[in-house]
């Protein structure tokens, strides 16, 4: 049973993330500001560091499998956020073997992943030709406050999943040396 938590948990913030503009405040919304969540990303940055281990590669497979999904829901091009969320959530993956898993490393590890993320989206649908904004209004219209917004996430997701993550990562790991 414990191996569908990370699914159902990856699935409930990808039906939230289609909300969560309704969740903000009306002035934010009828301003200039372009907010994009990210909850996928963030929770697979937070399985990167906290469950996987260095052999094992939990959170990579998700980033495919969710990418895919918030394709298929809420774009019309497949594979832009399987492609971004798998390239990212495996270099957060690689950094977290030089790093300590602590809240500044998730911070750290969370905002690069998420300007990564959203800088090769925005790269991908101008290439397309599915966006022409320019990259001044992107940086100050789309990136910052999505990095801002997300960042306020992470920082409220972290004291609620760290330590089951870690547990589950552990049991994870000393059932599969038992087999």
């Amino acid at each position: 049973m414990k191996r569908l938590y990370l699914p159902l948990i990856l699935f409930l913030l990808l039906v939230l993330e289609g909300v969560a503009l309704e969740l903000l405040p009306g002035n934010l919304l009828t301003s200039d500001l372009l907010i994009v969540p990210h909850w996928v990303l963030i929770f697979l940055v937070f399985i990167a560091i906290f469950y996987d281990k260095d052999q094992t590669y939990f959170s990579v497979l998700y980033a495919l499998l969710f990418g895919l999904l918030i394709d298929i829901v809420y774009t019309d091009v497949l594979g832009v956020y399987m492609f971004s969320y798998a390239l990212i959530i495996y270099a957060v993956h690689g950094f977290k073997k030089l790093l300590h898993g602590n809240i500044y490393v998730a911070m750290l590890l969370g905002v690069c992943g998420i300007a990564l993320a959203d800088v090769s989206i925005h790269l991908i649908y101008t290439v397309i030709g599915k966006t022409d904004m320019v990259w001044k209004a992107y940086l100050m219209h789309r990136m910052l406050p999505t990095i801002g917004s997300n960042l306020v996430f992470l920082l409220m997701l972290y004291p609620i999943v760290v330590k089951k993550l870690t547990t589950w990562g552990r049991e994870q790991l000393t059932k599969s040396n038992t087999i």
